[in-house]
């Protein structure tokens, strides 16, 4: 098995109707477009590598993770090291001429454009559209009734010093260059309350420019949304989503999509800590005076009839692995652009990762060659078995929970040759890790570790070992409860990792075989009404 689907963490209630989020995991700023009865939605993907994850749905509710649109992340060298902060923020999904497009924002060097004539092809060349800092959140549009082609984007105050607008350019048709040096259209400085603007989706509808942005703040916010007779302005603006009464903090920034039958719908994110960004799906209307109507009179919706589209079975990004023959599914991202030789191919199962040399070896947070997925947000149980094949000094391997603070559980090589089973944590402030329960024995370098996640994302290590003085019939709690927490912009990451001190020469491998997340006791969804 590899990439096995999850059905337990879908939004479906198989009545007809859904919960929200329809995605219970760190799908960032997510945009979506159906093209025919597909729906196609993507999500930022920050630092990690493959990017651009490309996820396909019937029914806008029951999701498939089906690739990544970005195998590298450009330019290259920038992202030999982790860079949690950088890399794709807030991309844009289109489909226009035959071809799918994606423009995303970098930061730290500008706009980039890929595209593909099928969505699960090979995708072209990164493109720099824009290069400067501090561009992020562009979206084209095609006008289809003039012929002209438009890009808007926002502005990070962290790398331009400015922010709170939206900027405009007419673009060539073919997408790869802006034909102005673009002006402001939207000012939010000079709209009263609104702050930290950003996040723009530009549409037609109606015979108007329609500008999809929230505003406020990832935690605190709202979905605004301008509307102008011509693309350069003057737009007047309106909220169109807020919390109201609801649980769901700061509901903002995503897509609209309107599905065969004529239905309006959009797709939107829920800042929830180290749970990251969670996906939450809005039925929408238009009023009497034009204007957009999202969820239950612009709050959202907890429980809602799905979309009146055609059954689907339950389904939900992968989760499981068996690694067949070294490889791992689709779900997993490296924390850096990956190099050759941290993986090996073999003819059984398991992934056989490369202890890699390090001089932080000890902080995980430094280390490129982690490999990740993201933490669910519903109530689970995480394993997986590891055997240490290294005979390096030093050398270590496991599985952990990765933030701005971060815990791992695994095996290590001692300098008396011995393996052992270790915990440690390392604080937000700290640059090197601590022991969160003593060092024990572990025969024949094997262990079975697991975490289990619960309220709060609140996690709490185990293990088992063939060790007599562990726990005969299941897992030995290994130190106290550890709080996740999220990295900037990023929520926090399931990891698995081996790695050795610096050095001469290979330093071995670990092997990690059956993954598996599967829910807790607490029924699902249950911390989100509590």
């Amino acid at each position: 098995m590899r990439g096995r689907e999850s059905t337990w963490s879908t939004g479906d209630l198989g009545d007809g109707t859904y919960r929200n989020p329809v995605l219970a995991a760190d799908w960032s700023d997510p945009d979506v477009v159906r093209v025919g009865e597909d729906y196609y939605l993507t999500a930022s993907s920050f630092g990690r590598a493959p990017g651009l994850p490309i996820l396909h749905s019937r029914d806008l509710v029951n999701w498939r993770l089906v690739g990544h649109a970005l195998e590298r992340l450009p330019p290259e060298a920038s992202y030999a090291s982790p860079r949690h902060d950088g890399g794709v923020w807030a991309p844009s999904l289109r489909h226009h001429d035959g071809r799918f497009w994606i423009f995303w924002g970098d930061p730290d060097h500008g706009i980039w454009q890929i595209n593909s004539p099928s969505v699960r092809g090979e995708w072209s060349t990164p493109h720099l559209v824009k290069a400067g800092r501090g561009l992020i959140d562009p979206c084209p549009l095609w006008d289809e009734e003039t012929g002209e082609a438009y890009l808007v984007h926002a502005w990070a105050k962290s790398r331009s010093g400015v922010n709170n607008r939206l900027t405009g350019h007419r673009m060539s048709a073919d997408g790869t260059e802006l034909l102005d040096d673009g002006r402001t259209i939207v000012d939010a400085d000079r709209i009263p309350g609104w702050f930290t603007l950003e996040g723009p989706k530009a549409y037609r509808h109606d015979g108007w420019f329609w500008i999809l942005a929230p505003a406020g703040g990832v935690a605190t916010g709202w979905q605004g949304a301008f509307r102008s007779r011509g693309f350069f302005g003057p737009y007047e603006e309106r909220v169109v989503l807020e919390q109201g009464g609801s649980d769901v903090n700061g509901p903002h920034q995503g897509g609209w999509v309107r599905t065969g039958p004529g239905e309006d719908w959009f797709l939107h994110f829920q800042q929830r800590g180290a749970y990251g960004r969670v996906v939450h799906l809005q039925p929408m209307r238009w009023d009497d005076d034009g204007w957009p109507v999202l969820g239950d009179e612009g709050a959202p919706v907890t429980v809602h009839p799905k979309p009146a589209l055609p059954r689907q079975p339950p389904s939900a990004p992968a989760t499981d692995d068996d690694f067949p023959g070294g490889r791992f599914g689709r779900q997993w991202q490296w924390t850096a652009n990956p190099r050759e030789g941290w993986t090996t191919q073999h003819s059984a199962d398991g992934l056989r990762l490369s202890c890699g040399r390090a001089e932080d070896a000890d902080d995980l947070r430094a280390l490129p060659h982690v490999l990740t997925q993201r933490l669910p947000a519903d109530p689970s149980a995480v394993e997986v078995e590891l055997r240490l094949d290294s005979e390096e000094p030093g050398a270590r391997a496991g599985l952990a929970v990765l933030g701005d603070a971060y815990s791992w559980i695994g095996l290590e090589r001692g300098t008396d040759g011995a393996v052992r089973l270790v915990h440690r944590f390392a604080p937000v402030s700290a640059d090197r890790e601590r022991d969160a329960a003593p060092p024990r024995p572990a025969p024949e370098g094997r262990a079975r570790l697991r975490i289990e996640i619960g309220a709060g994302a609140r996690c709490r290590f185990s293990y088992a070992t063939s060790d007599p003085a562990d726990t005969a019939d299941g897992f030995t709690p290994s130190g106290q409860v550890f709080a996740a927490t999220p990295w900037r912009w990023v929520g926090a990451l399931l990891g698995l990792f081996a790695a050795a001190p610096t050095g001469t020469g290979p330093a071995g491998t670990a092997v990690f075989t059956t993954f598996r997340i599967t829910p807790s006791e607490i029924p699902p969804r249950e911390e989100s009404r509590r």
